[in-house]
């Protein structure tokens, strides 16, 4: 692979020449110099040079409430205030498309989602709180969760969402509350990692061809469908240009900060530090369990399968996890109480590793090799109960691993899965069992804690060094169960804080707003009354 070249040169203000069809539209301003802020040295500067320490928080909007107009009652005026009084001066800005375009007018803009902008750009100006307008939802779907395929499927849509970043830049290329534009948020190609190369350049070109020089901040994909990915570079796509900032999150260890959170199906993610828990940042699938017994072919009942002893004499494992295979099995297959048992060197029975009544998905997590079958849990099918897990439709190789129960063999040790099995309309060639998966880490094992987040941030820092680039932790925190019940919450987010200072990186919490993961609680207006008090504090004392 090709050196990539991320630099982005110091740019002074510019000139902008207003064209005849915009200047009847009050809304834009046209003075003959912009003072807007932009990268220099990797470093984000005001007009005159001077660095500007970015540190705020995320306005959500409820972008996951579809147009033609979002929920008012998200924040007001006095929300802007209450950031400045926190000592932030960033509010990274969720748009969802629907706010400014109705999919039935495509191309024609909806006054009241520009109001509500202006209204922003208002608030943030007398409050000295910059924003960063974001496309968290843009046409053909939200991408964080998956189902966001239709961006990069149907060409329609990113002409769609290329003519909105057109109208935003036209509209605000001189305004200087803005501190810049995020492209989108979080891309989840569905082919490759220049589906998203190709569509950040396009919208980088279009926003300059509108003389708008705003700061762009270019995010790392989140992965790619079909498994292809650029480690060395982060997923970071190759874009040529000025005034680049690339931006990437950091919700690591993920078990943790998103554990008992509704939209996630993650299970109890433990606390924070945890000097026993040892954590992945490179593991990398080594070997499994290949000769426990496969399920009978057609249909058959519940029934008990013991797994074969596997004696582990390999120094290259380091890590095993409990894995239900259902590898090109047309039909479906129901699993349920899965045991995971040790014995020492001379066959002696140890302890039980893990033991579970698979009746809720709980830390789960589904791989396929093609993005084939289904899976989920059974209401109605299991063994002396009415829940199991199951896999269904898989063509290639897939399997549902439980990271969450992930743990350390001893060399000489022997270990053995059992369960039970159901299966309906299992085919001949079919690879149905349970077993344990085995993986390799390139170095030490690394364990919940500060040293650990340290390490994984500065990764990314490393390599904003060697490609001479800006970079920005658009989002990062913790979930509210990780607040609860002495999980440790406030101290994970204090020693986030602190390596993210240490580094100087510019930054924005998530999230101001919302229940799962905000600053404020509920529904409807910021309540007081309803906050994540103690975090307030936190970020008070660590930012003012």
């Amino acid at each position: 692979m090709a050196t990539l070249t991320f630099c982005s040169k110091k740019e002074g203000s510019i000139t902008i020449i207003p064209d005849e069809s915009s200047t009847n539209d009050s809304t834009l301003i046209e003075p003959i110099n912009v003072n807007l802020h932009k990268v220099n040295n990797r470093q984000i500067v005001d007009n005159n040079g001077n660095p500007t320490v970015i540190k705020g928080v995320a306005f959500s909007n409820y972008i996951w409430e579809d147009g033609p107009l979002h929920n008012p009652d998200h924040h007001s005026a006095i929300d802007y205030q209450r950031v400045r009084d926190m000592g932030m001066n960033v509010v990274r800005f969720y748009l969802n498309y629907s706010y400014l375009e109705d999919d039935t007018k495509p191309y024609t803009y909806l006054d009241s989602g520009w109001k509500w902008l202006d209204d922003n750009i208002k608030w943030a100006k007398e409050n000295d709180v910059y924003l960063i307008l974001n496309m968290h939802a843009p046409q053909g779907g939200y991408q964080s969760q998956g189902n966001g395929d239709a961006l990069w499927d149907i060409p329609e849509n990113q002409n769609r969402l290329s003519a909105l970043w057109k109208e935003i830049a036209r509209r605000y290329r001189a305004e200087s509350q803005i501190l810049g534009y995020g492209l989108v948020n979080e891309p989840i190609p569905t082919q490759s990692l220049n589906q998203w190369k190709d569509l950040a350049q396009r919208l980088t070109n279009d926003i300059r061809a509108e003389q708008d020089n705003h700061i762009l901040f270019i995010e790392n994909a989140l992965y790619v469908k079909n498994g292809d990915s650029d480690s060395e570079n982060f997923n970071f796509p190759e874009v040529s240009g000025t005034n680049l900032v690339y931006e990437f999150h950091f919700y690591s260890p993920i078990l943790y900060t998103h554990q008992l959170l509704n939209f996630t199906s993650l299970g109890d993610g433990g606390k924070y530090p945890d000097n026993e828990l040892f954590e992945i940042s490179n593991g990398e699938w080594y070997t499994g369990i290949f000769e426990n017994p496969q399920i009978s072919r057609g249909n058959s009942d519940w029934t008990f399968y013991e797994g074969v002893n596997y004696t582990v004499n390999d120094a290259n494992i380091d890590y095993a996890v409990p894995t239900l295979y259902a590898s090109r099995t047309d039909g479906r297959i129901y699993f349920d109480d899965i045991t995971v048992s040790e014995y020492d060197e001379d066959g002696v029975f140890s302890k039980e590793i893990y033991s579970e009544n698979l009746n809720e998905q709980s830390s789960w997590a589904f791989w396929s090799q093609n993005n084939t079958g289904n899976y989920g849990v059974s209401d109605t099918e299991g063994n002396g109960d009415s829940g199991s897990l199951f896999i269904e439709g898989t063509e290639n190789f897939a399997n549902l691993g439980n990271f969450s129960e992930r743990f350390i063999p001893k060399q000489g040790y022997t270990y053995k899965v059992d369960a039970w099995l159901k299966g309906e309309r299992i085919n001949t060639d079919a690879d149905a069992k349970v077993g344990l998966d085995f993986f390799s880490v390139d170095g030490e094992l690394e364990f919940r804690n500060k040293a650990f987040l340290q390490k994984s941030i500065k990764e990314i820092v490393d390599w904003s060094i060697s490609k001479k680039c800006a970079i920005y932790l658009g989002e990062f925190g913790t979930g509210s169960a990780s607040f609860e019940n002495d999980k440790g919450g406030l101290l994970y987010v204090s020693d986030m804080l602190d390596i993210i200072n240490n580094y100087n990186i510019p930054f924005t919490y998530h999230a101001y707003h919302e229940e799962a993961f905000g600053l404020y609680k509920g529904y409807g207006p910021p309540d007081p009354s309803n906050t994540n008090q103690a975090l307030i504090n936190l970020l008070t004392s660590k930012l003012k």
